[in-house]
């Protein structure tokens, strides 16, 4: 996501569904004229696609009483399809999905969180060098402290998905990964629940993500990641952010102040600075004090130059590996940081702003383009290409070249 280190103020709102990037949206292929899905015959077919599925799920390591427990009854779900295809292409700006994702609410449940499971929470520190209010923000973040961990069976849900064939390798590979853990004792059928889209438990793990990361903490022999013990949750998700490069002692980021007169082409594109450059440059902290050293950062301006500002460490990139949209590891961060008594964050944001909508983005690139900056494409997503087009136009016509794609810029290109 170095692509969108730049420019936030027009993101999609992050799905909070676990530790890996689900594949975006795209066209429906299977959607029935006038997209109505008739239950019946898509039960039909779920049957006959089950039947296709058994030998792959055998070959790939799946035992026959696995498979007849799992699938024997199991019904077409079109609540999940219409979930899935009907997923709004809309955006929010930064500032509303801080407001909500780090309301006043969830930092009162999340100091209440972290002091219920302080001890488990600091043995999980000690352990992996996560601090406790990280693993508490993820956790906030996923399932609100586990009142919303789902409970839609993983079997059902990803097998409908995966037989509905927009998304269905993907779907199958996770399907597969399921029966693993169902196989392996970790989850039992009666309670192996989770999400729509199958991500699972108090941090939402993925089945994928399950294998490569969960780890029974509390000794009992599973990975339980789904009962009213949070234990294991909490500590698979310290486990991911551990072998994902999160460097103890670092905090995620800091919010600084720039100096009049900044060069922000110096914001975006991996360039990362001694903080000892950066204060060279008029760097400050949030209060305008001296900046703390933290090691290398990178600059980020989640609203352009109208916008709060972050130096940003390399444990920025370990969270974003949970979840690549940037605006979900700012949320994260900033959650532990209020959850640590750390102020909110003072800069103030450009309110007045609202953001481009899925086709409007797609125009600013359309119109980049046919006025000699090109964007490489048009697929509505603010990426390297476009931030680079963007930047080149604001230059051109005298404007802060912030990457900041806004209302404005598009009016000025029509």
């Amino acid at each position: 996501m170095r692509a969108a280190i730049l420019s936030l103020s027009l993101l999609p709102l992050p799905a909070l569904a676990g530790p890996a990037a689900m594949p975006q949206p795209d066209s429906p292929q299977h959607r029935p004229p006038g997209g109505i899905v008739t239950v019946s015959s898509s039960q039909s077919g779920l049957d006959q696609w089950i039947a296709g599925f058994r030998p792959r799920a055998l070959s790939a390591g799946i035992a026959p009483a696995t498979l007849d427990l799992a699938l024997r009854g199991i019904r077409y779900n079109d609540g999940v399809i219409e979930k899935d295809r009907n997923q709004a292409e809309f955006t929010r700006t930064i500032w509303d999905y801080l407001d909500s994702a780090v309301s006043d609410l969830r930092v009162e449940n999340g100091k209440a969180a972290l002091s219920q499971h302080r001890r488990t929470l600091d043995r999980l520190e000690a352990r992996y060098g996560v601090p406790a209010e990280v693993v508490t923000a993820i956790w906030g973040l996923e399932s609100s402290y586990g009142a919303n961990r789902g409970d839609i069976p993983v079997i059902e849900a990803l097998a409908t998905l995966a037989h509905d064939g927009r998304r269905g390798a993907f779907f199958e590979a996770q399907l597969i990964d399921a029966l693993k853990i169902l196989q392996s004792g970790d989850a039992r059928i009666n309670t192996f629940t989770g999400s729509w889209a199958g991500a699972m438990g108090h941090t939402q793990f993925i089945p994928s993500s399950f294998h490569s990361f969960a780890v029974d903490f509390n000794g009992d022999g599973r990975r339980d990641i789904w009962s009213d013990d949070p234990t294991d949750a909490l500590a698979s998700t310290a486990a991911y952010l551990a072998k994902s490069g999160w460097q103890p002692g670092l905090p995620w980021g800091i919010e600084v102040t720039l100096p009049d007169g900044i060069d922000y082409m110096l914001a975006g594109n991996g360039q990362a600075k001694a903080i000892a450059d950066w204060a060279a440059l008029g760097l400050r902290d949030a209060t305008g004090g001296a900046l703390p050293d933290i090691g290398p950062a990178e600059l980020l301006l989640p609203a352009g130059a109208k916008g709060a500002a972050f130096l940003i460490t390399p444990n920025f990139r370990a969270i974003e590996r949970y979840n690549t949209a940037d605006a979900y590891v700012i949320a994260v961060g900033h959650l532990s940081d209020r959850l640590a008594g750390l102020p909110p964050i003072r800069a103030a944001w450009p309110r007045e702003d609202r953001a481009l909508t899925g086709p409007e983005r797609r125009e600013l690139q359309e119109r980049l383009t046919a006025a000699g900056f090109d964007t490489k494409g048009v697929d509505g997503k603010i990426g390297p290409n476009t931030l680079a087009a963007l930047r080149a136009f604001q230059r051109s016509i005298g404007m802060v070249p912030d990457g900041y794609a806004s209302v404005d810029i598009l009016k000025r290109l029509r």
